[in-house]
């Protein structure tokens, strides 16, 4: 074989290698991590699938894994049992660290509850004023939902429990029971709510949209990860909040990727990003406000005797800069 042409070769299989090498080097460095979503189908937690779309994670070295649980209260269990390092739940969910959770909340991740809203029959109540004594179904017990209705109750000068809250788990249950008559209207959140009213089976008497000083989504990390793995929870900051920043910029591609997780269709999910983006955080600052509301909210549902100390709750040291 002439000396140039063996040189070629050699120097092409030498180039093959270095790719090769590279490749698996750089699979290598993937840090794998599994981020738990509180529900499957919510646009709050969209971010996390657009991130890992667009490749905002997997450059900074990350691998995610999305799971979705039923409620934080399963997410936290898996917390716990070291299944998940990541988790996206709600403010209120920050209690669960006070009665012994092994995370902290890492970044306020939304602030306003614009995801939610009260929905009531087509023939049921005309306005917020009208729901006195009516049935109005939430997931659980000490839920965000179940707040968030209670202080409608409230506001209305009514107290806790002007409303008839019912507690009914999965929103397909509750929707076949306002079907049956057994409710008068369900809280939840923006995308099922346009689907009902475009269905002509529902309509909003409620938003929560005047309350400011909220949090109603938070990004959790479990302290064995702080601990032993600092910069991961950095990365995987700095991934969320240039996903919003792209989210913000990009609507089409976020509808795009938002329709296969909500199921919702394109008129109904342009609306909710319409409707919800503004509620997202920038920063991922816990405001001193907003975690005296949650603080409040822990002890109306009976979370916890009294109001906890917010600020042990919370690491804002891994935030983006």
């Amino acid at each position: 074989m002439p000396g140039t042409v063996r040189h070629r070769l050699t120097t092409k299989l030498a180039l093959t290698l270095m790719l090769i090498a590279g490749s698996l080097s750089t699979a290598l460095a993937q840090e794998k991590i599994r981020v738990g979503k509180a529900v499957p189908e919510a646009f709050s937690f969209v971010p996390l699938d657009v991130g890992m779309a667009q490749g905002f994670f997997k450059k900074r070295g990350l691998d995610v894994e999305s799971i979705a649980f039923a409620g934080d209260a399963k997410m936290q269990q898996a917390a716990a049992a070291g299944s998940i390092e990541f988790m996206l739940g709600s403010g209120p969910g920050l209690g669960f660290i006070a009665k012994g959770s092994p995370v902290k909340g890492v970044a306020a991740m939304a602030g306003p509850p614009l995801l939610l809203a009260i929905v009531v029959r087509p023939d049921g109540p005309k306005t917020v004023a009208d729901l006195k004594g009516k049935k109005i179904g939430v997931s659980t017990a000490g839920s965000l939902t179940y707040f968030l209705v209670s202080e409608t109750s409230q506001r209305q000068g009514w107290g806790p429990n002007g409303i008839d809250i019912k507690p009914m788990g999965a929103m397909s249950g509750q929707l076949a029971a306002i079907k049956r008559g057994d409710l008068d209207g369900s809280i939840m959140d923006i995308g099922n709510a346009f689907n009902l009213e475009k269905l002509g089976e529902g309509r909003i008497v409620a938003r929560f949209t005047d309350m400011k000083d909220f949090i109603i989504h938070v990004i959790f990390a479990t302290d064995k990860l702080i601990a032993e793995k600092p910069a991961v929870v950095k990365s995987f900051l700095e991934g969320w909040f240039e996903t919003i920043a792209f989210m913000r910029k990009n609507k089409a591609a976020t509808v795009k990727i938002a329709m296969e997780i909500t199921q919702k269709d394109e008129d109904i999910t342009a609306r909710s990003y319409d409707e919800l983006m503004p509620m997202f955080s920038d920063t991922g600052r816990f405001e001193t406000k907003a975690l005296g509301v949650l603080a409040k909210s822990l002890v109306e549902l009976k979370i916890l005797p009294t109001e906890p100390d917010m600020t042990k709750l919370v690491n804002e040291t891994y935030l983006p800069k």
